[in-house]
């Protein structure tokens, strides 16, 4: 068994409010449901970006609860890569600028392709990347 996909990515972020605002505003994700303090969700393509509160998600749920998702998390910064073509990324840059949001990193990969790397307000990486870059 293989499976066909990845159908949702998790970022744990420090400050829920401003990684919504983020992910909403600059990003431009449409969001998808919310718990006030411990997570946001959003519509990413086929998939979905959860961001969470990774205290609030140390919490085991509820003997009676009606979603018994357990405990799980993660300390420090973690990374997330959007696919974006060379064209794509081309607007990202005037978009971030635009946006005050500064570019960390901006190559081209030596088996081709491009990616460039920004933070979100909690630290993790975000990268915009051609698909090509892992032969796609």
């Amino acid at each position: 068994m293989t499976p066909s996909g990845i159908l949702e990515s998790a970022l744990y972020v420090t400050d829920l409010h401003a990684a919504e605002g983020f992910y909403r505003d600059i990003i431009g994700l449409e969001p998808l449901g919310k718990v006030e303090g411990r997570h946001v969700f959003f519509r990413c393509g086929n998939g979905v970006l959860l961001l969470f509160n990774a205290e609030a998600t140390k919490i085991p749920p509820a003997p009676d609860a009606k979603l018994k998702v357990p405990p799980h998390g993660t300390a420090g910064e973690g990374h997330l890569c959007f696919t974006a073509s060379a064209e794509e990324i081309a607007a990202w840059r005037k978009h971030l600028a635009a946006n005050n949001v500064a570019i960390e990193s901006d190559f081209e990969w030596p088996q081709g392709g491009h990616s460039i790397y920004i933070r979100d307000p909690s630290g993790n990486s975000i990268e915009f990347a051609e698909p090509r870059i892992w032969g796609f």
